[in-house]
C-alpha cells in the first residue's frame, strides 16, 4: 500500500545501570519474541561505567552494554544506527534492516546539568532523525537526585530541551519535533508519605494510593511545558531503591524510601494555527513538490501499548522499564534514495561488478562508500570490504554507474550478503540491495582430483 498508513513497533528502554556490567541474558529487557515484532529499539542507559579515558565518547568499542545488545539484536536482523555516549549517559539505536534506508538526517547531541558544583555529571543526551520523512527525537536524561530538589529537576529538563541544538532549519530544538520520547532516571520521588506507608501501599498492590504524591504528576499541574508530555499509568511498583540481586527494597541503613525515578514519557507536537489564506495558496502550489506537507497530510499516531518495569534483572540498585508503542504513520516517501545492486554472480574466486543509481538528489559526497555486508551485521562500518563512489564527478539522477572489486576483496568464504550505500553527509545507510549469496573460493590445492570416485 503505498503510502498508506502503516505500524511500527517502537520498545524504549530506560535503566539506570549503577556501574554494574551487563547481565549474559538481555531478551526479557528486549522482549525479543512480542508479536508484532519490534522495528525500533531505543536504549538509554544511565550511570554506565565511564573509565576516565573515554569521557566523552561515541566510539563504544570497550563498552560492554553497547557490546551485549549488538550481539543479541544483530543476529535477529537488527543493525546499530547510532549512538551517543556522555559519561555515564548512553543511547543506543537499533532498526531492522529493512527501514535503514529511510532512518536519515540522524544526528546526536549532549548537554550537561548539575548542581552542588557537579557540573556534568548529569544531564541527557539525545538522537533525532527522520523516519520515512517524520521527524523524531529522543532524549535520554539523568537528572538531579535527592527527595527535595523535585524544582530542580524540573529546571533541569527544561534547560535540556531548550539547550540542545540541532543544525536544522527546520527542527533546530527537540520540540519541533513530530514526536518526542524523553526518558531516564528522571530521579523524581513520592513525597509526604511515610515509608512504612509506601511499603505497605506497593506490598498490598494499591499502587494508586501513591500516584497523588508522586512528584512529576505534582510538578505537571504547575509546569505547562510538562503537560504536553504524556506518559501510561503507573501500574508497576517504583522501580528504585532495591538491594542487589534482590527484589526487596533497600535494607541499608539509609533505608531509602521507594520511588518511581525511572520513567518514559513521550510528546507529540501540538497543532500550529492554520496558515493565512494567501500562504494557503502559495502551499497549494507547491504541495506536489514540497516534502514537509502539513501535519494533517502525514499524520503520526502514538498509542502505548506497555509500560512496566523488569523485576527479575538485579545487577543494579534499579530495576529497568520498558515501554511499547505502536507508531502509526503515513510514509512521506517509501522509495530509497540510492539504488544499488550486484550485478551477475558473484564468486570468491574473481573480482566482481555492482551498479548503483541515484532516484533522488541528495548532499552526496565522493566520501559515500559501498560496503558489502554479511547479513546479520551489527553497524553501518562492520562490512567486509567496501568501495569509495566514484570519486570524479557527482553522478546525475538515474545515471547507471558501474564500480568493479577486485578478487581479493571478496570474502574466501562466501555467505549471505547485502550492498550499502553509506552518505557521509547524512551519516547513514541510505540504500541497501536484496541479498545476494557469495559462493566460496574453490582454493586450489583443497580440492581432490578425483571427484566422486571419478579419476580425471
Amino acid at each position: 500500500l503505498e503510502n498508506g498508513p502503516r505500524h511500527t513497533q517502537l520498545h524504549v528502554v530506560t535503566w539506570n545501570v549503577a556501574t554494574a556490567e551487563p547481565p549474559e541474558d538481555v531478551t526479557a529487557l528486549l522482549q525479543l519474541d512480542v508479536q508484532p515484532p519490534t522495528d525500533l529499539y531505543v536504549i538509554g542507559l544511565q550511570e554506565v561505567n565511564a573509565a576516565p579515558v573515554r569521557f566523552l565518547s561515541d566510539m563504544l568499542a570497550e563498552d560492554s552494554w553497547s557490546h551485549v545488545f549488538m550481539d543479541t539484536l544483530a543476529p535477529r536482523g537488527f543493525v546499530k544506527v547510532t549512538s551517543i555516549r556522555m559519561q555515564g549517559l548512553l543511547l543506543l539505536l537499533f532498526a531492522k534492516q529493512i527501514h535503514l534506508p529511510y532512518i536519515q538526517k540522524i544526528q546526536a547531541t549532549y548537554t550537561r546539568t548539575g548542581i552542588f558544583g557537579y557540573w556534568g555529571n548529569k544531564g541527557g543526551v539525545s538522537v533525532r532523525f527522520s523516519f520515512y520523512g517524520h521527524m523524531v527525537c529522543f532524549l535520554n536524561c539523568h537528572l538531579a537526585a535527592h527527595m527535595n530538589y523535585a524544582l530542580q529537576r524540573v529546571d533541569e529538563l527544561e534547560y535540556i530541551l531548550e539547550a540542545q541544538d540541532f543544525d536544522l532549519t527546520d527542527t533546530p530544538h527537540i520540540r519541533d519535533h513530530k514526536v518526542v520520547f524523553c526518558f531516564g532516571d528522571l530521579n523524581f520521588r513520592i513525597s509526604d508519605h511515610g515509608l512504612h506507608f509506601i511499603r505497605s501501599s506497593i506490598n498490598s498492590g494499591r499502587l494508586n494510593l501513591l500516584w497523588s504524591k508522586d512528584q512529576l504528576t505534582t510538578m505537571k499541574a504547575k509546569e505547562p511545558f510538562l503537560q504536553e508530555f504524556e506518559e501510561g499509568q503507573l501500574n508497576f511498583k517504583p522501580t528504585y531503591k532495591f538491594d542487589r540481586n534482590s527484589e526487596n527494597y533497600d535494607t541499608s541503613g539509609k533505608k531509602r524510601k521507594p520511588a518511581w525515578t525511572d520513567r518514559i514519557l513521550w510528546r507529540i507536537k501540538p497543532k500550529s494555527p492554520p496558515p493565512e489564506e494567501e500562504e494557503q495558496e502559495e502551499q497549494e502550489e507547491t504541495a506536489s513538490t514540497s516534502a514537509d506537507q502539513g501535519p494533517d497530510e502525514y499524520p503520526l499516531l502514538v498509542t502505548q501499548d506497555k509500560y512496566t518495569s523488569l523485576m527479575s534483572y538485579g545487577v543494579s540498585d534499579h530495576k529497568p522499564v520498558v515501554a511499547s508503542f505502536s507508531l502509526e504513520l503515513r510514509k512521506c516517501f517509501d522509495t530509497p534514495l540510492v539504488y544499488i545492486s550486484p550485478v551477475g554472480v558473484w564468486s570468491a574466486d574473481e573480482g566482481a561488478c555492482l551498479t548503483y543509481t541515484v532516484q533522488e538528489d541528495f548532499m552526496s559526497s565522493t566520501w559515500d562508500w559501498i560496503g558489502l555486508y554479511k547479513v546479520g551485521f551489527k553497524s553501518s562500518s562492520d562490512y567486509d570490504t567496501f568501495v569509495w563512489v566514484r570519486e570524479d564527478e557527482l553522478p546525475e539522477i538515474s545515471e547507471v554507474i558501474q564500480l568493479y572489486l577486485d578478487r581479493d576483496e571478496i570474502p574466501l568464504l562466501g555467505g549471505d550478503y547485502v550492498l550499502g550505500y553509506y552518505s557521509t553527509n547524512l551519516q547513514s545507510i541510505i540504500g541497501l540491495s536484496a541479498t545476494f549469496q557469495v559462493s566460496r573460493a574453490v582454493m586450489e590445492g583443497l580440492v581432490p582430483e578425483n571427484i566422486n570416485g571419478l579419476n580425471k
